[in-house]
């Protein structure tokens, strides 16, 4: 069988080295923010490369980037609100992350897990990684990720394996046929698992425990119910036994309940809009998201990519294929491949 892969590159090192810094920013900004270090001018160049691999139930990133700030803090959270894990694994350089006030070393030998639901900032030295996006989804049933910290780090031998694994993998990203990659994908989430659950690192306060495996039922029940017109706070509120102000508490970051339960609508709905396979009328896939009304979803889906529902069908693409991501004006409103397939990790 044919490979089926083709990678999504994006590199700075072809611009002029005034422009590095900021196209580097724009192409991360679906997931983070970047800042140069204290003294550093964006003028003396900014030399990065993102290679980028879907495997429809993952994503696969190879990185190399000069020293640097990171953030996903709550405004960030509100205008994106993917919630993937994220797996780093270092090859070169060490980095700093906080996550409520606690603070995790990155470095090689590591594996870095956190959550993309909530906040953190951090810093790097220069740097080569390897990273694993997984949707959450994926370990709804997976009691010891109802409870793991975000911002966790593994050094034991189940993560050693996990880290010659992920190097397997990644040597054979451009070999791999259609049927491996169903089978990659399970693989690396049971020895995640594995690695979690073997942990004893994931013992955190007892609060912050239950504020995390809160949310991971808010985020099941919402995942299940997205087409329901009764999908609301109450709702959610009846299904967990927990009070209203509670429930806006936990989603504060987040730019509210309803407005995360409006993003996971409409990144579903994108999805189905771009399935080549899927020929329903529009306003069918809006009824299935959620949405009473085709103008209401019309106009909140294109606030949100920054084209109509129209659009979005029209410019659907093999979900597995990619291109070389074009150098990013950060002033330009085009779309931003990486982000689409951050977006539909997962649906």
């Amino acid at each position: 069988m044919p490979p089926a892969l083709e990678p999504l590159r994006f590199s700075t090192h072809d611009l002029p080295p005034s422009d590095q810094f900021a196209a580097w920013q724009a192409y991360l900004a679906p997931l983070i923010d970047i800042r140069l270090p204290d003294g550093l001018s964006a003028e003396a160049g900014f030399p990065a490369d993102h290679t980028a691999w879907n495997l429809g139930g993952m994503l696969v990133v190879q990185q190399s980037v000069p020293a640097h700030s990171y953030s996903r803090l709550a405004p960030k959270l509100r205008s994106n609100s993917i919630d993937h894990w994220h797996i780093v694994l270092l090859r070169a350089g060490q980095s700093w992350t906080e996550v409520d006030g606690n603070v995790s070393k990155g470095e090689r030998g590591r594996v870095e897990l956190r959550s993309l639901g909530h906040p953190f900032r951090g810093r790097a030295t220069e740097a080569q990684s390897l990273s694993v996006y997984l949707p959450r989804e994926l370990f709804l049933d997976v009691p010891a990720f109802n409870e793991i910290k975000s911002n966790t780090t593994f050094s034991d031998t189940y993560a050693k394996l996990l880290i010659d694994y992920l190097d397997s993998v990644e040597t054979k990203l451009a070999s791999m046929t259609a049927a491996d990659l169903p089978r990659v994908v399970q693989t690396t989430h049971d020895m995640l698992v594995t690695c979690i659950s073997s942990s004893a690192e994931h013992s955190g306060p007892e609060k912050h425990q239950s504020n995390l495996a809160l949310m991971e039922r808010v985020r099941r029940f919402v995942q299940r119910n997205l087409s329901s017109q009764d999908l609301t706070p109450d709702a959610l509120c009846r299904e967990l036994g927990i009070s209203r102000t509670r429930l806006y508490q936990l989603f504060e970051s987040s730019g509210g309940v309803l407005h995360y339960i409006q993003k996971r609508r409409l990144f579903w709905a994108h999805v189905a809009l771009s399935n080549t396979v899927n020929r329903k009328q529009i306003v069918e896939i809006a009824t299935e998201a959620g949405f009473a009304s085709a103008a209401h979803f019309s106009r909140a889906f294109s606030k949100e990519f920054g084209y109509t529902p129209r659009e979005a069908r029209n410019i659907a693409a093999p979900t597995f294929l990619a291109r070389s991501a074009s150098p990013m004006d950060p002033k330009d409103g085009s779309a931003n491949p990486f982000g689409d397939w951050l977006n539909s990790l997962g649906h």
